[in-house]
């Protein structure tokens, strides 16, 4: 679709005194890459500018504190809370500005969310003494080496809670205040005043957080009243030199008694009589429960906030704001059918910066897709900063890769997204590439993850699609060997030929006919089998094959995962060995086509290998689709009927078993690199022949070996 197919997208429009070029917006979201005293960084800033380059109308600058260090809920947190912040933010907005675009900050004071004030002694700010929490199952899908990474207090030390009183309260608001001229003054195009997310004002407006019982508790108009009088005094103070408009929660999803989303439009209405210029409609969720993570503003289900938006839309005169995982094409249509003014995407933007300018020139299909795996925000959960798993550039735009000087020959050896991404890095550098894949398509073991979940299949096309299109040479069903790597005279062979995935010889009965490997079932449901595949199956790949062809099919991911739900050679009673990333999503994938599935394994705790809001989702998900999950197990054994184990007690069960699949033993294959480099080639590793990495480690991994190699040839 070319801008004109997008024309509600690409048109103009006002937020208060703010002219933006088109409606996308790149929504606020805290990427700790600031200095440790919050100031900006040549990282952030370069971070911001790729966006504003890449054709957002509207950058907002996601959680900036306005009392910092105070209500700051991460570390190198973005702040504005003195005048020596000021340069830092005229420099970054000159950059912005120089490509089109707005800036705007996101003001922000995390309240009993502010987990710094919570690790070094400070009272959290609040609008009552919190409640004890309730007991939900997030702890439990964390794994025991990611628990040093969550900011947590001192445990000799109580938690401390400031109840604010009038007049912290009004301190509070000229904090707020005090930061919207700086940004002013800063040269800003904007602020936007956090009002959700669990944050300050977030918490006045829940019934839940908020049991006062004063001016500012009880009834929807006093719990508003402090995110009114935040808007009053900052328009009071920067006039219509900025605009100035508010996040707000719609609903508090999974969360009884929570915002609903009657009180966020009666919320709206307030903030818009109070001068707001815009409201940016979000949502919120309950912290105890994993499956809360991926429920609210990050969403998993698509569009999932739009509804809400529609209808907080219907009651303003003042433009909307919205985001939670909306294609373009249905922000199109919600923005032409007057449900919606603006389209705000983080994730997106993260995965691809020129989607706006790829969408509005007809070059959708060049965007490169958001897989919705959560990598992202779960780095900033674990106190890292932001980070993209399928775009490894993000958060390293100042750290570009060029290439000066001679041009060389690589020969890529393996055609799954590791060497996939390392031969297209290489062409766009200039190179000349020979990538060669030993079976019949590009794609390896990212066939497979494309079948149990949908979203790798974009990534999957893009790949193909972007060899597709470049100068790569590409050899299928062959696997040179030394002298003919020798032959072709290359300056380099890069080694992405994948992993391997054998067997466990400690699980006895497992060569029985019904036992698979993550690889036969890889074989299997993806159509690459071979010889010892045949033995153990009923032929479903050639019967997939001729289902396709008869209804005129390919025998992509699609297409299989379609025909897989007719038609699938795995009995009903399915026990795996083996609780990490292949053996979940595997067993959602079978457990959605109606087979009783038992997960098992010896660690305590699933879901290594899944960033851990994905990781929440899929627990939660295995959970509603009555999949058992068995941890802290041992001594597995394996018959005709059943498996068999010890379990943490020390006691023996066993588990009938119609068919058994062992989804682990999966470990790196340096053979094939070995082997070159004892034969004296200049070769080097990448992807899972370094070590299992998955989809996050193929594509990081391609981009470290590509700056190596460059860096190397300066």
């Amino acid at each position: 679709m070319t801008q004109s197919q997008f024309p509600h997208l690409a048109s103009a429009a006002n937020i208060g005194p703010m002219q933006l070029k088109n409606r996308f917006c790149m929504t606020a979201m805290g990427s700790t890459l600031c200095d440790e005293d919050g100031s900006l960084n040549e990282r952030i800033m370069a971070y911001y500018e790729a966006r504003a380059k890449g054709g957002a109308a509207l950058l907002t600058m996601g959680s900036v504190s306005v009392a910092y260090p105070e209500g700051t809920s991460s570390p190198h947190q973005v702040a504005l809370s003195d005048d020596r912040y000021i340069p830092g933010m005229k420099a970054l907005a000159d950059r912005v500005h120089s490509h089109g675009a707005r800036l705007a900050a996101q003001l922000h004071h995390g309240g009993l969310v502010a987990t710094q004030d919570m690790i070094n002694g400070r009272p959290m700010a609040c609008p009552s003494p919190p409640k004890p929490g309730a007991a939900g199952d997030m702890a439990d899908g964390i794994l025991e080496e990611e628990f040093s990474r969550f900011a947590a207090p001192d445990p000799n030390k109580p938690m401390q809670f400031n109840a604010l009183t009038s007049e912290g309260i009004d301190a509070l608001i000229g904090r707020f205040a005090d930061a919207a001229e700086r940004a002013m003054n800063a040269g800003l195009d904007g602020v936007e005043i956090h009002g959700g997310h669990g944050y300050i004002i977030s918490e006045f407006l829940s019934p839940i957080t908020n049991r006062r019982d004063d001016e500012y508790g009880g009834s929807v108009e006093n719990r508003a009243r402090l995110l009114v009088r935040i808007i009053e005094a900052v328009k009071a103070r920067v006039g219509k030199q900025l605009a100035v408009w508010c996040k707000i929660d719609s609903e508090e999803f999974l969360k009884s008694g929570g915002i609903s989303l009657e009180d966020a439009k009666q919320t709206a209405l307030l903030a818009q009589a109070a001068g707001a210029d815009a409201i940016t409609v979000s949502a919120y969720h309950e912290t105890s429960l994993g499956a809360g993570h991926s429920a609210s503003h990050t969403p998993q289900k698509p569009a999932n906030l739009l509804d809400n938006a529609a209808q907080i839309k219907a009651l303003l005169d003042i433009p909307v704001i919205s985001a939670g995982r909306v294609e373009p094409e249905v922000a199109e249509k919600s923005i032409a059918a007057g449900e919606l003014d603006f389209i705000a995407m983080g994730r997106k933007l993260l995965a691809d910066p020129e989607l706006p300018n790829k969408v509005l020139t007809g070059a959708a299909k060049d965007v490169l897709p958001c897989i919705y795996c959560y990598t992202c925000i779960s780095e900033i959960y674990l106190s890292g900063s932001v980070r993209c798993a399928v775009n490894t550039d993000t958060a390293r735009e100042c750290e570009a890769i060029t290439i000066s000087g001679q041009r060389r020959h690589i020969a890529v050896l393996g055609g799954g997204p590791a060497g996939m991404e390392a031969a297209r890095r290489l062409n766009a550098l200039g190179h000349k590439v020979s990538l060669y894949e030993q079976s019949d398509r590009l794609g390896g073991t990212l066939n497979f993850a494309a079948l149990a979940y949908e979203p790798n299949e974009r990534l999957l096309n893009w790949l193909k699609r972007q060899i597709k299109r470049s100068n790569v040479s590409v050899h299928l069903g062959q696997s040179p060997d030394v002298d003919q790597l020798r032959r072709l005279n290359v300056d380099a062979v890069v080694v992405a030929t994948g992993g391997r995935r054998d067997m466990p010889n400690d699980i006895a009965g497992s060569d029985l006919p019904h036992v698979f490997s993550g690889d036969h079932m890889r074989q299997l449901i993806a159509g690459d089998g071979g010889s010892e595949l045949d033995n153990k199956t009923t032929g479903f790949t050639r019967f997939l094959m001729r289902a396709a062809r008869l209804i005129g099919v390919t025998r992509s991911p699609t297409a299989l995962r379609e025909l897989s739900r007719l038609w699938l050679p795995i009995p009903n009673k399915v026990v795996i060995i083996g609780g990490e990333l292949v053996g979940l999503e595997l067993a959602e994938f079978l457990a959605l086509r109606g087979r009783q599935v038992t997960v098992i394994d010896k660690v305590a705790r699933f879901g290594k290998g899944l960033p851990i809001v994905r990781r929440w989702r899929v627990l939660a998900e295995l959970k509603e689709l009555k999949v058992d999950m068995i941890g802290g197990a041992s001594e597995f054994s394996i018959d005709a009927e059943a498996v068999s184990y010890r379990n943490a007690q020390g006691q023996v069960r066993t588990i009938p078993a119609e068919q058994v699949i062992v989804a682990t033993g999966a470990s790196g294959d340096s053979s094939t690199l070995d082997q070159l480099k004892a034969a004296g080639l200049p070769a080097y590793g990448s992807g899972d022949a370094q070590g299992i990495g998955y989809i996050d480690g193929a594509m990081s991994g391609a981009r470290s070996l590509v700056r190596e190699l460059t860096e190397s040839w300066q």
